[in-house]
């Protein structure tokens, strides 16, 4: 996908020189002509008049280039004006009316600053000064705070009386640079949204290619998003049955493929419909929160009468769980779904038969039912006489609960029970993280199967800053830490990883790291019951809406740094800066990682395979979850408790130095 088309970059762009001259009924009438709704509300007519008048005054002498309402996608906002003058971008985030500066505010500024920092080629060299201009501020001296090694300043708060003179102290810092071209604006911009910016985009009906980046990540997601279309538009044509497995690394864009599948095809009346599941359950309550609220503070903007529960009942037909789909189907077994094509999202968490059956004598009670999961949802949309699509979404090294079946049951029961679908494969299935291969030989003699590369997603978005992460992770998860410190030698300048003995001094590091409104939190192991002296408690019940989408403010939210979220709570989601905390659960111990669950005051050997997986797992979880970088806290131990003997976390400390983590 090219870089967002530059008209719609930003709503005004002039010369310095020739803003200042032309007259403030020209630019409003501009602006108002670009903007986005059919009418400008006066409020902003206004601000906008405001913001002209100032800035003709107070750029008398400088010579540039000027942006108002500059497009940032992947915030779905618009910084307020952009000022391109010698070597340094200026993000002015003006506040019309306001007394004093806020942090929320200086925040925003901030976030519009590391925005085109990350995602905007033309500034990845740039120096940034992020500016909140309340026009009512009366301010004294002027507080220049600090630079950050990619040369984004914290935020500066000016008035009438210092705008000058930040500006001129910047470029007189900044004198000796080469000058930032006039073709800034053209260059590409190539954002990485998180899975919840994503989704606030496709379902506000944009494209999600108008907010990824362009290059092999982005590109990697067309190719597998238009085999998809390809898959399901054979089988309508031909009145075909298909179901399609896709593959991809933690962080890939695979969720963000099924939501955008599921968007291109919302409409009741596409003949394609496509409706989006998951069986995450903490991931389709963020998700739906995060709609719910970014739609109703949008209709509410508007003028809008309505209540946040309607907007909540339309945004759950957009993203529905599993379960609730599989209990509609038990109740009218006679019918087939409403939809021809349905997502499963991670579809490897599938219930085996086992797990389903106890269920259903449970929950439901159906005695002796034989069937697992995947095999009881291939059946329901068999149902359908003339064509149906079934898209899995699969990740490797993902299965963490007790009973998740894995992707081997979609295909046993593919092989089993329905020779006349067709099948098409990730050709990247057959690896060894996704427990497949044998599975996939023995439908090979009953069914045709179709591999293909464009079905894997190799490259992980989610660490924008290095793609290399999760190969980082799975190295040192194998017990290869030579190849393991040879990935995160290429990943260390751009994506830190730290360990540290003491919890209070990697607090300290991930609050230092981050910026305006970069989310950090920490995570454990469900297993790790022995990190309480350090005031983590597993047992705690996070609320993941309020864990991942509550302001700084709020003690229930990951910014607090008091609550850790297991595996469970945070699977499918993502922090910008991410604690990890390591406890004797999973212990490197003779060359090897040994497994353990607390029973009562001993820790345990766990001996079953399947268990010692979904503990492996757990950790490859919490591993993957940072965008920018992480710090994992090892305690010391104390061999005055048996359970934290320090020999339990001394080997796992050496094991992840050898690897390359650095010593915080």
């Amino acid at each position: 996908m090219a870089s967002i088309d530059k008209l719609h970059r930003a709503w005004l762009e002039r010369p310095i020189s020739k803003f200042r001259v032309e007259s403030s009924d020209s630019l409003l009438g501009e602006l108002a002509r670009r903007s986005d709704t059919s009418s400008v509300v006066k409020e902003q007519s206004l601000a906008w008049e405001q913001q002209i008048k100032i800035l003709q005054n107070l750029l008398s002498g400088y010579e540039g280039s000027i942006y108002f309402e500059f497009n940032v996608p992947r915030m779905g906002k618009r910084a307020d004006v952009i000022l391109i003058i010698g070597a340094v971008v200026f993000v002015v985030e003006f506040k019309v009316g306001e007394k004093a500066a806020n942090r929320a505010d200086l925040n925003q500024a901030w976030d519009y600053a590391l925005d085109l920092k990350n995602f905007h080629e033309a500034s990845h060299d740039a120096v940034i000064v992020p500016m909140l201009f309340p026009t009512g501020f009366k301010g004294g001296d002027l507080d220049i705070g600090k630079i950050s090694a990619d040369e984004v300043w914290e935020p500066v708060t000016v008035c009438n009386d210092t705008f000058g003179e930040a500006l001129n102290h910047f470029l007189q810092l900044n004198s000796e640079r080469q000058l930032i071209q006039n073709t800034w604006i053209e260059s590409s911009y190539k954002p990485t949204p998180t899975i919840i910016e994503a989704a606030r985009s496709t379902y506000s009906k944009h494209s999600v290619h108008e907010i990824i980046r362009s290059d092999a990540g982005a590109r990697n997601i067309s190719e597998t998003s238009g085999h998809v279309e390809e898959v399901i538009e054979n089988a309508r044509k031909n009145h075909e049955k298909s179901i399609c497995f896709v593959t991809g690394v933690p962080g890939a864009g695979k969720t963000l493929v099924g939501l955008n599948m599921a968007t291109l095809h919302s409409d009741n009346e596409d003949v394609n419909h496509s409706v989006f599941l998951s069986g995450n359950g903490p991931l389709v309550s963020v998700l739906r929160e995060a709609l719910t609220r970014d739609d109703y503070a949008r209709r509410k903007d508007a003028g809008q009468a309505i209540r946040k529960g309607e907007v909540m009942e339309k945004v759950k037909a957009f993203i529905q769980n599993i379960h609730h789909f599989r209990d509609e189907c038990l109740t009218d077994p006679d019918n087939p779904p409403a939809d021809h094509v349905v997502i499963f999202d991670e579809s490897q968490r599938a219930w085996n038969q086992a797990k389903t059956a106890d269920f259903m004598k449970r929950r439901k009670g159906i005695a002796d039912f034989g069937r697992s999961e995947p095999d009881f949802l291939i059946s329901c949309m068999d149902r359908h006489k003339d064509w149906a699509v079934i898209i899995c979404l699969v990740g490797g090294g993902q299965e963490i609960h007790s009973g998740e079946a894995g992707i081997s049951a979609w295909i046993q029961a593919l092989e089993k029970s329905y020779p006349d679908w067709k099948v098409f494969v990730s050709d990247q299935l057959t690896e060894r993280e996704y427990d497949a291969e044998s599975s996939l030989k023995n439908l090979a003699k009953t069914h045709d199967v179709d591999f293909s590369r464009s079905l894997h997603l190799a490259t992980s978005m989610r660490s924008f800053r290095a793609e290399n992460v999760s190969s980082f992770v799975k190295c040192l998860l194998d017990n290869d830490s030579a190849s393991a410190a040879d990935h995160y030698a290429e990943l260390a300048d751009k994506y830190p990883i730290v360990v540290s003995r003491d919890i209070k001094q990697a607090k300290a590091w991930l609050r230092e790291k981050a910026r305006g409104n970069e989310r950090v939190g920490m995570v454990a192991s469900s297993k790790a019951q022995r990190l309480k002296p350090h005031a983590v408690d597993v047992r705690v019940d996070v609320n993941p809406i309020h864990y991942f989408l509550n302001n700084s403010e709020d003690t229930r939210s990951s910014y607090y740094l008091e609550d850790a979220a297991t595996e469970f709570q945070i699977q499918g989601l993502e922090l910008d800066w991410v604690l990890v905390n390591w406890d004797g659960d999973l212990r490197y111990s003779n060359n090897d990682w040994a497994f353990h669950q607390i029973r009562g005051s001993k820790w345990m050997n766990i001996h079953k395979e399947e268990h010692r997986m979904y503990l492996i797992n757990a950790y490859r979880v919490l591993l993957t979850r940072a965008r920018q970088g992480m710090a994992i806290f090892l305690p010391e131990g104390d061999d005055a408790d048996p359970t934290r003997d320090r020999a339990f976390y001394d080997s796992t400390y050496a094991h992840l130095l050898s690897a390359g983590v650095r010593e915080l």
